[in-house]
């Protein structure tokens, strides 16, 4: 039995649908292409997946990954060319290959957030305010008793460091905030938190994941 890694990216339509939808689509692509899959054993067999960090919901990604393991002789470049016939458009296999890191590894995550606005100059130098703040406080989510209630909390501490700017009529933030089995920001908060407290409509935007690094910054592969 062999395990590998396949590093994918998920992009145009596709961010649209959630990680169990993924996890679906790629075990049936696996099936259909004819890979040699290990399944697990008792009363419902299925084949071995570990994704390394699920993505969230209206997010591309050029840094996705699946591991899986094989029980007969195929080549990495067979397998990355059967899955890529197979796949739906905006899915797409990158790399396959077998020496990798434990996803435990992972500690950031690269994104670029997209964003525009009527007057993008405006929203600029609030989208800086907000991020230069001493606290960013997001709503979240919780309970009190058996009500849903939003709780304040600040996820500054969260990024790690970040540049915007205005190119082509867009505004362009790069951002690493905090990933991985312990600490993790969702884009998607972040975005919401920042529209929320800029107190302005945008017209446009686009958030994509593009790296995964280790502690060290070093890329997670």
């Amino acid at each position: 039995m062999r395990e590998v890694r396949l590093r994918f990216a998920k992009q145009g339509r596709l961010k649209y649908i959630s990680h169990l939808d993924i996890n679906r689509a790629m075990s049936r692509a696996l099936k259909r292409a004819g890979i040699p899959l290990w399944y697990t054993e008792g009363f419902n067999p299925h084949p071995y997946m570990s994704f390394s960090l699920p993505l969230s919901l209206g997010v591309e990604s050029l840094c996705e990954s699946v591991d899986i393991r094989l029980v007969g002789d195929m080549s990495n470049t067979e397998i990355k060319k059967r899955m890529n016939k197979v796949l739906p458009e905006d899915l797409k296999i990158l790399d396959v290959y077998d020496d990798f890191r434990d996803c435990r590894e992972i500690a950031y995550s690269d994104y670029v957030f997209r964003l525009q606005f009527d007057d993008n100059e405006l929203a600029l130098n609030k989208i800086k305010d907000v991020l230069n703040g001493k606290e960013i406080l997001a709503l979240k989510k919780g309970k009190q008793g058996r009500k849903r209630v939003f709780k304040e909390t600040d996820i500054k501490s969260f990024i790690d460091k970040y540049s915007v700017s205005i190119r082509d009529d867009i505004i362009v933030l790069n951002i690493r905030l905090l990933a991985g089995p312990e600490k993790n920001l969702n884009p998607s908060l972040l975005f919401d938190t920042i529209i929320r407290l800029i107190d302005m409509d945008f017209q446009w935007k686009s958030i994509e994941r593009i790296s995964l690094l280790d502690k060290e910054y070093k890329e997670f592969k």
